[in-house]
């Protein structure tokens, strides 16, 4: 006779079920494992982020991602493409450009509301027979052991404990159950927050997102649907405070005056939020029986829009690491072999982005002269000195390194 499966009701249970949990799930589902997320908001609750009005700007290797899983076609039906990105320093003559024709790439990235795509991802988790959904239920506790992680989960008022070979922390920034397996993480307050819409520019915005760096901080012009346009716009707390209380007319022409008139007149401004910013970073990304992925992970400031293409990643990089594992019989998901690989791969290019992001806020929050005639010097060499474009297209594309199969487009087997 076979031998039991000592307590282990689950090989994967994944803290978290925003739309790095979720993807995360999706791709796992074809490896025929037995897989439970765990989410603590129900997904039609207002305080869900994976279902907001925020704008995910996708990168060319998460489209290959998500292409690999047969879900791109319901996801570009809803999205818009970027062709050209135009970054410019407000009141200074250094500026940059990066084209997707020059790239010899249909679109540099995606746009796609936050709502919109946590619908796809969360319709085609329901779909899956190999993943439960365990939801609104939270994590209260974790122990794990030479061979298996136990959590504790409370749902409906009631709690009781599931096992599994691998527990993965997929619950963002201000991980629960990160802390919970003993991994620490450090944390920057920038002292500024986004505010964040959508508006209705005078002019087509033909494909083209902008980055403008201005005194009193970034403002990102992404282009969604039904020729608006969707904004992000960088404030200290207290300006973000007195936007969000401004009327629409009043805020439209404090956005216009810091943007300019390169889309010219802007209109029918929608629905304001404010969300404080921060740079974590996990002090580790595996501990016994248990990682980290996603804002878990990492969470970057959104200046350079990395965030989420980085937790694809990471997402990518698990599964190549499990997929192989099971290729040389090694068939425990949580096994220290698979989690070493996974840390080892991940490590460089987390750091890459961290470095990358904050580096830009710190560069671009710099108003001293010396700095600012470095910045725009630097700008203007990106677009003069032969090959630098391409690299940093590359790079913010997320096709820089070693790519795992799914951030190539290829599916697991």
């Amino acid at each position: 006779m076979p031998a039991a499966r000592t307590r282990t009701e689950y090989d994967i249970i994944i803290a978290g079920g925003g739309m790095v949990g979720t993807s995360l799930g999706l791709a796992l589902s074809p490896l025929n494992l037995k897989i439970a997320v765990v989410e603590a908001v129900a997904r039609g609750a207002a305080r869900q982020p994976s279902f907001d009005d925020r704008s995910t700007a996708l990168s060319r290797s998460s489209q290959r991602m998500f292409e690999a899983i047969g879900l791109w076609p319901d996801i570009v039906a809803a999205s818009t493409p970027i062709k050209h990105i135009h970054v410019s320093d407000k009141g200074r003559f250094g500026f940059a450009h990066i084209d997707a024709e020059e790239q010899q790439v249909d679109a540099l990235g995606y746009v796609v509301i936050n709502r919109v795509l946590g619908g796809v991802l969360q319709n085609a988790l329901s779909s899956v027979t190999n993943v439960d959904v365990i939801c609104p239920a939270r994590i209260a506790a974790v122990t794990a052991s030479e061979s298996h992680a136990t959590v504790t989960i409370e749902e409906n008022s009631a709690s009781r404990q599931l096992a599994c070979r691998l527990l993965v922390a997929a619950d963002g920034a201000n991980s629960a159950v990160r802390d919970m397996v003993g991994i620490s993480a450090t944390r920057t307050d920038y002292q500024q927050c986004a505010v964040i819409g959508n508006l209705l520019p005078e002019k087509a915005h033909e494909n083209r997102a902008f980055e403008r760096f201005t005194e009193d901080g970034p403002v990102a012009m992404l282009p969604i649907s039904d020729e608006r346009v969707a904004f992000v716009w960088i404030q200290s707390p207290s300006t973000a405070s007195e936007l969000m209380d401004l009327d629409d007319e009043e805020f439209t022409a404090r956005i216009q005056a810091a943007f300019g008139q390169r889309l010219g007149r802007f209109s029918k401004t929608g629905k304001r939020a404010a969300y404080p910013l921060a740079l974590s970073k996990a002090n580790d990304l595996v501990a016994r029986r248990s990682v980290v992925v996603g804002n878990a992970a990492h969470g970057l400031h959104p200046v350079a829009a990395q965030g989420f293409n980085l937790g694809l990643r990471d997402v990518a990089a698990l599964c190549d690491c499990i997929a192989d594992a099971r290729k040389q019989d090694v068939v425990d998901c949580g096994h220290a072999v698979i989690l070493e690989n996974y840390a080892e791969w991940r490590l460089p290019d987390q750091k890459k982005l961290v470095r990358f992001t904050d580096g830009i806020v710190r560069l671009f929050g710099d108003s001293r002269m010396p700095v600012r005639v470095l910045r725009n010097i630097g700008m203007l060499g990106f677009d003069l000195i032969p090959g630098v474009r391409r690299l940093f297209a590359r790079h913010t594309m997320g096709l820089a390194g070693r790519l795992p199969r799914l951030s190539r487009g290829v599916p697991l087997e």
